[in-house]
């Protein structure tokens, strides 16, 4: 196994264990999601289960993508999209409740994130 497929398993991994129990989070708690990591503008725990639904199911995508690896393009590309759009939110909107600094700093871990994502879809493309 190269470094590079090493590497996209690695973040298929982090990525979709993150995003299972980011959206398990939010469906359990949102309460606790929107007054930690969520606050931004009022509280609607709708939205929140809505964002839930979409979460659990990226992250179970990305972990299928180990099992069968032709899903991993796809995946990556849809994860990537998803943290590109994600970061752009936080960018447009930086009014966090603890201060613009929060909404800031997760906007740059977003986009980090973005990154590192890319890489492993970048990873994929070259593979196939």
């Amino acid at each position: 196994m190269t470094a590079r497929s090493r590497y996209v398993d690695v973040i298929l991994v982090v990525y979709g264990f993150y995003s299972v129990a980011l959206g398990l989070f939010m469906m359990l708690s949102p309460g606790v999601f929107f007054d930690t990591l969520g606050a931004f503008g009022v509280r609607n725990d709708h939205y929140i289960f809505d964002n839930a639904s979409f979460e659990l199911p990226l992250g179970l995508l990305l972990l299928a993508a180990l099992r069968w690896p032709t899903w991993r393009v796809p995946a990556l590309a849809f994860a990537t999209a998803h943290w590109a759009l994600h970061a752009l939110s936080h960018i447009l909107d930086t009014h966090h409740r603890a201060g613009t600094g929060v909404g800031l700093l997760e906007f740059g871990g977003l986009a980090v994130s973005t990154g590192i994502l890319a890489i492993a879809l970048r990873y994929s493309l070259i593979r196939r």
